[in-house]
């Protein structure tokens, strides 16, 4: 069953490369990817996000979440599963950015992208929220796009970025109702 998952994740990431990259979405999918560098655009919008007294609490969630996302993500889970980049893998699979200096599962650029935009989408109004989680999504499906993770490393990325923000939106809403009764 690993097998099959494995070569169905290496057929998808072809397809891709054979089928969807483009002249014209290659530069749009390369500047969305990068985005996600070390979470910095995340990082800069949970600063501005702290900065503005209104959505302080926000902020802090924001940070919180993405915390969570580097250490589940990118120091644990990389480290325990330690797979290999599907460029290095599947023949034929050209990367269309930079090589990646750390493992491949799960997806830490997906991870902190969906850990800070659903703070943002339970905690903000929907006109912040929805366009966080699409450019998480984006940031997402450009992971594929450039060669760079498997499908199932952006889904285990998303999957645990979501975990760790309903956690800490759960935690947050707790202590504030906790401290509202007593």
């Amino acid at each position: 069953m690993w097998n099959t998952l494995l070569e169905l994740d290496g057929n998808i990431l072809l397809w891709i490369q054979e089928n969807i990259r483009n002249e014209f979405l290659t530069p749009v999918m390369t500047f969305i990817t990068h985005l996600g560098d070390a979470g910095w655009f995340w990082i800069v919008l949970a600063l501005v996000l702290v900065i503005i007294k209104k959505t302080r609490p926000i902020g802090f969630l924001t940070a919180a979440s993405l915390l969570g996302s580097l250490l589940v993500n990118n120091m644990i889970l990389k480290n325990l599963v330690a797979r290999t980049r599907p460029y290095e893998a599947v023949e034929g699979l050209h990367r269309i950015i930079e090589a990646q200096a750390d493992l491949s599962f799960p997806s830490g650029h997906t991870g902190s992208s969906f850990a800070a935009a659903v703070v943002i989408f339970i905690m903000c109004p929907k006109k912040a929220g929805v366009p966080a989680l699409i450019l998480a999504f984006l940031i997402m499906l450009s992971r594929l796009y450039v060669g760079v993770h498997y499908p199932t490393d952006v889904l285990a990325g998303m999957i645990t970025g979501k975990l760790i923000a309903v956690c800490v939106c759960r935690v947050y809403c707790r202590k504030k109702k906790t401290a509202q009764n007593t």
